[in-house]
């Protein structure tokens, strides 16, 4: 940057270079402190007088900044170079986060924002604080909790499991079992007093098919919660196994002596008729068997027809144009994009979903999924396992954040502090949209535990709700405004920088005021237009109520 302008970077001032993050002993076991060490660049060390330190929750707010100046008389020479310096501790990190350290090399030009981006005058370290379960012990730690001992014991058709509870003060009264095995799911949610046992719980596992191997797990019923698997193999009923001794020969009666004899032994008594009818039943459950796997294989093979014929049947990649250079080149097949929303926010909510889904098909070379266009696999999978597959399947999830999701979840959330199940029943109205944030939040968090990339899941609004719409559970997601930022949305879908050294990409029909300017665009405008009018007005209709009351 100094070579381009002289002028303005006479006194220009190197990044920082050996950021380190060290932690240091914290009178609180809750939380975590640090100290960031650094050393100064060689470049322009005569002119620098001083750092600036912070750390940032990653994705999240400041939480301490630190200006470290040095006196008016001091010139560093470049020796001291090799010095390393070091700021104050940063107290109170939560622990189990992520948080980015910055030092920045000071003084820094007037215009620095504009070449903030090639941290030529700052540079960064991003750390993760220690576990609470590191710290602490796992009793005292309510976040990090997870049942250790889980006992598994089969009753016939029935698996009885039996793990042990958390501490009573932790206050984890509620809990969370889920198996997988033979194509199914079982989900459980139940609560336990602690006034009648306070060490270990019992429940009953119902409807799992014998010869099949399972996968289960137990977790508490909170937020990103620690889950505890284990697995079985569920054994045959004993009238199934007692079916293999019909084809067994008794050769306890076969004579020894080959040679005749004045007084031979009966022959043994063929079959009687309860064999021959368990016989029967045993053919014709083996036939019943063939014939349902055979009409799965011939499911299986036309929906993958039908999924094929829809890719063929999807709209051709938009066109965009960039200045100068010519744009990248198409993908073999566009990006695959869940969409989900709640329909508590009213009918004109819902129209502007959809016609954002129609606009980023069309114009944005997107396949979108939306439970509204696939009423047929809705309907055969349930809403929870549709949400789940198509989740699987796509590249992106986005959430579209609303007023009416947001009331869901908290109200979600208190339903689950209280103890009666009738009025947690109630809680779910139908929309299954807060069970599909919460296992998207879930999601999140193991691959930020495991240090995957978070790229696939973002959240988005549209201009007539707030930023407080954006729930909690989706704190690492990308955040969205809509439509204004339609060019950054296609920007993360298609991987694609929309600006660089000398060049600025502008997306056709997107970029700017463009959507305007095809249907799908102008429709989305409209609808965008209809619901902040509908939310107006049922904000002025509920101002009027509290008046009266």
């Amino acid at each position: 940057m100094g070579l381009d302008s002289p002028s303005l970077c006479q006194h220009f001032v190197g990044a920082p270079r050996d950021v380190t993050v060290e932690f240091v002993y914290s009178q609180d076991p809750g939380y975590d402190t640090v100290v960031v060490s650094w050393r100064p660049s060689q470049y322009g060390i005569s002119f620098l007088r001083g750092f600036q330190v912070s750390v940032q929750a990653l994705g999240g707010m400041l939480v301490g900044c630190q200006l470290l100046l040095f006196q008016r008389n001091l010139s560093l020479e470049a020796v001291d170079a090799e010095k390393v310096y070091q700021s104050d501790p940063f107290p109170a990190l939560a622990l189990g986060s992520q948080y980015v350290a910055t030092v920045m090399a000071l003084p820094v030009p007037e215009q620095w924002e504009k070449y903030q981006q090639e941290e030529k005058y700052q540079q960064s370290k991003q750390f993760s604080t220690q576990t609470c379960t590191k710290k602490r012990v796992l009793a005292k730690c309510r976040r990090d909790w997870y049942p250790t001992d889980i006992a598994v014991e089969q009753e016939g058709a029935d698996v009885i499991v039996t793990f042990n509870l958390a501490p009573p003060s932790l206050g984890i009264n509620g809990y969370f079992s889920y198996c997988y095995g033979a194509g199914t799911r079982n989900y459980t949610e139940f609560k336990v007093n602690p006034s009648e046992n306070q060490t270990h719980h019992s429940f009953r596992l119902a409807g799992l098919r014998g010869g099949v191997n399972y996968s289960c797990g137990v977790t508490a019923d909170q937020v990103d919660p620690v889950h505890k698997g284990f697995t079985f193999h569920m054994k045959p009923p004993p009238q199934v196994r007692g079916i293999e001794k019909l084809f067994q020969k008794d050769w306890s009666r076969s004579p020894h002596n080959l040679c005749p004899s004045p007084s031979p032994e009966p022959p043994p008594p063929g079959p009687n008729l309860e064999s021959v009818i368990l016989v029967l039943l045993l053919f014709v459950t083996v036939l019943l068997a063939l014939v349902a796997v055979g009409f799965l294989l011939f499911l299986k093979k036309w929906k993958e027809g039908r999924r094929k014929r829809a890719e063929m049947q999807a709209p051709a990649p938009c066109n965009y144009k960039e200045a100068p250079r010519e744009g990248p080149s198409t993908q073999p097949r566009p990006p695959r994009l869940l969409l989900c929303y709640s329909n508590r926010d009213g009918p004109a909510h819902i129209g502007v979903v959809m016609r954002l889904a129609a606009f980023l098909q069309q114009h944005m070379s997107t396949q979108v999924h939306l439970d509204l266009w696939e009423g047929l696999s809705l309907v055969e999978e349930g809403p929870m396992g549709w949400y789940t597959r198509r989740m699987q399947e796509s590249d992106f999830v986005l959430a579209v954040c609303s007023r009416g999701l947001c009331q869901l979840l908290d109200k979600r959330a208190q339903h689950h502090r209280e103890k009666e199940e009738e009025e947690e029943e109630e809680s779910w109205d139908g929309d299954v949209s807060a069970a599909a944030v919460s296992l998207i939040g879930e999601e999140m968090g193991w691959a930020a535990s495991r240090g995957q990339d978070l790229s696939k899941y973002m959240a988005a609004i549209f201009e007539y709700s707030r930023e407080t719409d954006f729930p909690g559970l989706l704190g690492l997601a990308s955040r969205y405004v809509l439509p204004q930022d339609l060019p950054l949305l296609f920007s993360h879908l298609h991987g694609v920088a929309l600006h660089g050294p000398g060049r600025q990409l502008l997306v056709e029909n997107v970029s700017g005021e463009g959507y305007l300017s095809v249907p799908a665009g102008a429709a989305l405008s409209r609808a965008i237009t209809e619901a902040k009018g509908a939310g107006e007005d049922e904000g002025r209709l509920g101002g009027e109520e509290e008046a009266l009351l």
